[in-house]
């Protein structure tokens, strides 16, 4: 459990012993036994007096809780007896971080992932655009979010997690763009990727027997089937795209790849890395900035490269200098 959430869970358990009316003025033993309660279960004082203290601080400087001590009862007590701290105002950062987190929340409410939380989005959508306080007009002048549409296959999502938790076989009709007609697949299901606002399911194939990644928006009349399956223990998401650009795989070896770049494309990299891989090698001798990959040659990793047009340039392996040779010929063509 994080620190900031245990502080959190005992200054809820703070408030609610400087509320209670069968025991009025807590003294500081019993506060702290109220947050080791709370914390973790009865018996348990684990928590020192300094802690408590710190908590009661920040009560008072960050929520403007009006706690005092009385010398009579020797114990703590609220001057407003109406006060709680689930009722202290915002701050104005507070009200700035809420408007600018409901506007993310916003963006997420269609995702079918997040159907069973859409009723608790709406309810803090709501609840901010209805107070005046913190209707904040400037953040819908200054701040643009990228919208996306939820893309076809999305309403699958649902079904197919489903499918994943329970370890189920799913059946689809799948279409390849190249291939006219569709053909019936059935698939262990093991994760969902999301990949440039397209969705993917990676799961082993019934039919060929190994892990294939297939795009929901080239998949219909999907459903579940009350056959499980025994999910495969090698099969790990993170290493099995670990060295890829994109959502291709294919059974080929990563390999040691360096491009060199202008100045300004350098800058962009160091950035935001093409990939965790990234290695920047320092400058050429005709000036150029080296960086250095170890990733599968993908189709996505030479569309990337070539969406960088002149500023980039394959050193290696032989392998990439060709395809992005090719794909690069093939465009000329088009302007011949």
């Amino acid at each position: 459990m994080s620190g900031v959430k245990n502080s959190l869970l005992r200054i809820r358990a703070i408030d609610r012993a400087l509320k209670s009316v069968s025991k009025p003025y807590p003294s500081l033993k019993e506060l702290i036994e109220a947050c080791s309660t709370e914390l973790y279960g009865e018996g348990d004082n684990t928590i020192s007096v300094s802690c408590v203290e710190k908590d009661l601080k920040t009560m008072r400087k960050n929520h403007g809780a009006p706690i005092k001590y009385c010398r009579v009862n020797k114990g703590y007590y609220y001057t407003d007896k109406n006060y709680s701290i689930s009722d202290a105002p915002l701050t104005g950062a507070d009200e700035a971080a809420l408007r600018s987190a409901t506007k993310i929340l916003r963006q997420f409410k269609s995702n079918p992932l997040l159907k069973e939380y859409e009723s608790a989005i709406d309810k803090i959508i709501n609840r901010v655009n209805i107070s005046e306080k913190i209707e904040d007009k400037a953040v819908d002048r200054f701040v643009q979010f990228e919208t996306q549409e939820i893309v076809k296959g999305a309403e699958f999502l649902d079904k197919i997690l489903k499918a994943i938790k329970g370890n189920q076989i799913i059946q689809f009709n799948y279409n390849k763009f190249q291939d006219k007609d569709s053909k019936i697949r059935r698939l262990a299901p093991y994760l969902l990727k999301e990949y440039r606002n397209r969705w993917y399911v990676i799961g082993k194939s019934e039919l060929k027997g190994d892990i294939r990644t297939f795009a929901l928006d080239r998949v219909s009349d999907l459903e579940v089937l009350s056959q499980n399956f025994v999910r495969d223990v090698d099969f790990s998401a993170d290493n099995y795209f670990k060295n890829v650009v994109g959502i291709t795989t294919g059974k080929d070896f990563p390999k040691v790849i360096q491009i060199e770049t202008n100045e300004v494309l350098s800058k962009y990299l160091l950035s935001q890395p093409l990939h965790h891989s990234q290695k920047y090698m320092g400058e050429t001798e005709n000036g150029g900035h080296l960086f250095e990959y170890y990733l599968l040659l993908t189709y996505e990793l030479v569309a990337q490269l070539l969406s960088y047009g002149s500023q980039v340039k394959a050193l290696t392996p032989p392998e990439l200098i060709e395809k992005i040779k090719s794909e690069s010929e093939k465009v000329k063509d088009l302007y011949d």
